[in-house]
């Protein structure tokens, strides 16, 4: 018992020590503290707003399409996914997206599956410099997630009208992206699915689709873009679908498409040559201008300024691509005047017939990216001998096997770039009115634009004057400089698909980076309507385009 007494006097001594000495050490640590402040810690909040359910609409820009393909890490680094990470310090939920589980996707506009023909997200071959392609994986993997619950609900080609479609079981955009997470494949819409999420908050963006298959095609077809009454229709519904769940939201509208470096990366007067092949080319060419200035004397009496358009005459240097130029008159007919009189021969007849609709592209024509897997190999197949180069003898447009003309989807002429830019600027200012329709409807700003034309003035480093020719917004316009490329911690970004660039190799939608600065863009426009208080990303933590190996 006495030891068990001097053992709790022990304790309770202990006891007192350590109290007192806790008392000591927390004085001293409170005196550093005072001394040397921690640093402190970021406050971030959501503001006003509620991003517990965020719900992206939109078109492969939203998909995370890129390279050419809908692939895994394309979607992991799609500005959606981007934007939610940076949402969940702030109340954001889970952002379920459909992942295709692919490591290279399906490129839909290179395969042939049909022919065996399997090809995926392309990479950049420096040698070139270009794209090229890499072993694709069709049918693309299905969606074993929970529909119910998906969060990104981008689907690659569609338009504004194809929100609402239930039938685009005959669409590629539904047979190989929407009908993998599609509650009811065949029978939902787009628009019902994320209404049945109940979404907090959204993103849209919509649009491209309606006016960009116009231009991809190279101007083919004028009906190819979405007139502006069902584009306001569509849009209107959308939108207004959307806040009747009690969400708010951001819409993006559409950026200067014709800037986009699937339209510049070729630039009008690729043919590069040296005077001695210059000469040769002249030469060989001159019974073809000869026949050409016949065509201008009586009795035919073609136009000569026509003719002028026409001539082909090369020099030491950049030349300007030949191309078949479908909207000309068709010279065949009156070189068959020539072979009756007796002007020309049968065999001078027949050398004539790449040349009844062709001319060189001039000054302010957009040449495709798709142009550049042709020009300059033989249009006749015999690699062996040069002298046949498409794009300079042959023209562009022009197939020797069974002389049928397809040059119209290699370039845009200046009047295919006006139609192109007034729709787009069309269909911008019907982004706005919508949005403005829909928050006075509400009562209130439930609906947010945020702007791309301002940073995409930027990093293309537009002049004021390129940007009111482009119709660019007017904030689009005040941030037109003249500056190419976009400092990020002392690294300039470009508007192109090099690694220093932000778009992806398929020149059309962005890569990773470029998909972050959308991701911020969005950010500050939260940050500013909300009083919301969320970090914008790093656009260098994230990758570039893909070195091909």
């Amino acid at each position: 018992m006495k030891r068990l007494k001097q053992l709790s006097k022990l304790l309770l001594v202990t006891a007192v020590v350590f109290a007192g000495c806790d008392g000591q050490e927390s004085s001293l640590i409170g005196d550093r503290i005072e001394n040397n402040p921690l640093p402190n810690q970021p406050n971030y909040t959501a503001g006003d707003a509620d991003f517990s359910n965020y719900i992206a609409i939109g078109n492969s820009l939203t998909a995370g399409l890129m390279d050419g393909a809908l692939y895994t890490n394309g979607q992991i680094h799609a500005f959606p996914a981007i934007l939610a990470g940076q949402l969940e310090l702030v109340g954001g939920g889970n952002f379920l997206q459909p992942d295709v589980n692919s490591s290279n996707g399906f490129n839909a506009s290179l395969s042939d599956p049909q022919q065996g023909l399997i090809l995926g997200r392309t990479e950049l071959d420096t040698n070139i410099p270009g794209p090229v392609p890499t072993q694709g994986e069709f049918p693309i993997p299905a969606f074993n997630g929970d529909r119910l619950n998906v969060n990104n609900l981008g689907v690659p080609g569609i338009k504004v009208a194809d929100l609402f479609s239930s039938d685009l079981q005959n669409n590629n955009a539904l047979g190989l992206y929407y009908s993998r997470f599609a509650t009811n494949p065949g029978s939902s819409t787009i628009i019902q699915d994320a209404v049945a999420k109940n979404p907090t908050f959204f993103s849209l963006w919509i649009g491209n689709n309606d006016v960009l298959g116009y231009a991809l095609s190279g101007g083919l077809d004028e009906n190819m873009i979405t007139t502006q009454g069902d584009f306001q229709n569509s849009l209107g519904n959308a939108i207004g679908a959307l806040v009747q769940t009690g969400a708010t939201g951001v819409v993006l509208n559409i950026p200067p498409l014709v800037t986009l470096p699937f339209f510049r990366a070729i630039p009008y007067n690729r043919i590069e040559l040296d005077q001695a092949t210059a000469d040769q080319i002249n030469a060989g060419l001159t019974p073809v201008n000869q026949a050409m200035m016949a065509l201008t004397q009586a009795p035919i009496n073609h136009d000569p300024e026509d003719i002028a358009r026409r001539t082909m005459e090369y020099s030491a240097g950049n030349n300007p691509i030949l191309v078949i130029d479908e909207e000309l008159e068709d010279l065949g007919p009156k070189y068959d005047m020539l072979l009756g009189a007796g002007a020309i021969n049968q065999q001078q007849r027949d050398a004539l017939v790449p040349y009844e609709q062709s001319r060189p592209l001039t000054a302010g024509e957009l040449v495709l990216l798709t142009a550049g897997s042709v020009l300059g190999t033989e249009a006749d197949g015999d690699d062996a001998v040069a002298d046949t180069p498409i794009g300079v003898v042959v023209p562009l447009g022009f197939d020797v096997t069974d002389q049928s003309l397809n040059g119209d989807k290699y370039y845009l002429t200046l009047a295919e770039q006006t139609n192109i830019v007034t729709a787009r600027a069309t269909f911008n200012a019907v982004i706005s009115g919508v949005i403005d329709a829909t928050n006075q409807q509400a009562g209130a700003d439930v609906v947010h634009l945020v702007d791309v034309n301002p940073f995409m003035a930027d990093i293309l480093g537009l002049t004021s004057t390129e940007a009111q020719q482009l119709a660019l917004t007017a904030a689009g316009q005040a941030a037109a400089d003249g500056v190419t490329g976009k400092s990020v911690r002392g690294f300039n970004l470009q508007p192109d698909f090099s690694p220093g660039g932000i778009f992806s190799t398929d020149a059309v939608h962005p890569n990773p980076r470029g998909h972050a600065i959308v991701a911020n863009e969005i950010i500050k426009k939260l940050n500013e309507v909300y009083d919301a208080n969320i970090p914008e990303v790093d656009v260098l933590n994230y990758p570039s385009v893909i070195i091909a190996q």
